[in-house]
């Protein structure tokens, strides 16, 4: 079998809890080789959990993961070789400076520094004027973008992102995505995380959507929005809704806005004015409606029932 035929990362019945409680639930997944992956979820879904057994950072309690065809914890010290993992806390060295850093972290995993492969990451990154900076001294963003080049900088076969563009601005938002795209296309896996919804539904071609711990969806992004089929409908009302009244259940609403909207999925066979009719049968008085295509944050609450923190 080639390289390429080897899925990147199979993850089977994982399982973790802490004190009796469980975190992650009989999780299996496989991502291939030169995927871009998104795994979503809400807060407490379980997702960091995952990605650090993955990365090795957190002990397993049941199950396995393997990494292009490695068991990461029988053949630890290759897959964390061939693993890279930005993590969602920021970990930095706080009193090196950015160039020294990189310079060192190549070694952590054997390999020599490679000058060329540094100065691209730097230029691409952002973070040229700010090589001899220490690390306590750098914004938020500048951390993010350090650690970004610190999981690259051993060129890793498979990119793990967690929450990689979390308090960061719009403009490195669309550099990092760019970058993600031009390092996927030589190659390297992608599996990403984001509470961005539009990023994860741009990037990934592939998405596991979990909650509470379990798998809830696994499909392609396409396939997953057209699930919704139709249209989605959201009307505003001129007052505070306390509980979705049981008669709208077939048209699959959504509390939003702190109870002054709802949000609908309709079938194809169902039209706007079939859900106003029902709507003023019940005395509610609509001030606004929008009615535009599903997209992923539709998918997300309708699996989830939560946009707990999610834009």
């Amino acid at each position: 079998m080639s390289d390429m035929q080897i899925p990147a990362l199979v993850i089977d019945q994982l399982k973790k809890s802490y004190d009796g409680v469980d975190v992650v639930k009989s999780l299996s997944f496989t991502i291939e080789s030169g995927e871009i992956f998104g795994l979503l979820g809400p807060n407490g879904a379980g997702k960091s959990t995952t990605i650090n057994m993955v990365s090795g950072v957190t002990r397993i309690d049941t199950g396995s993961v393997q990494i292009f065809g490695h068991d990461n914890r029988q053949a630890y010290r290759i897959t964390r070789c061939l693993t890279g993992v930005m993590h969602q806390e920021i970990v930095i060295d706080n009193f090196f400076t950015i160039d020294k850093a990189l310079k060192m972290h190549a070694g952590y995993y054997g390999m020599k520094d490679d000058p060329a492969w540094r100065m691209l990451l730097i230029d691409r990154l952002g973070l040229g004027p700010h090589l001899h900076k220490v690390m306590f001294k750098l914004s938020g963003g500048l951390k993010r973008r350090f650690m970004i080049a610190k999981a690259l900088i051993h060129k890793p076969r498979l990119l793990i992102l967690d929450e990689p563009t979390a308090g960061v601005d719009i403009d490195l938002r669309l550099t990092l995505w760019d970058f993600v795209r031009e390092i996927n296309e030589r190659g390297t896996t992608v599996l990403l995380t984001t509470h961005y919804l539009e990023e994860a539904e741009q990037m990934c071609g592939r998405l596991a959507i979990m909650n509470h711990g379990e798998l809830v969806a696994l499909d392609s992004t396409k396939r997953l929005l057209s699930r919704l089929g139709g249209r989605q409908v959201t009307a505003q009302f001129d007052r505070q809704i306390e509980t979705i009244p049981v008669e709208l259940d077939p048209f699959h609403p959504v509390l939003t806005e702190e109870g002054r909207a709802l949000r609908f999925a309709l079938s194809e066979e169902v039209t706007t004015i079939d859900l106003l009719d029902k709507i003023r049968g019940l005395g509610l008085v609509v001030t606004e409606i929008e009615t535009r295509p599903p997209n992923l944050e539709d998918v997300f609450l309708r699996l989830t029932g939560s946009i707990n923190n999610v834009r």
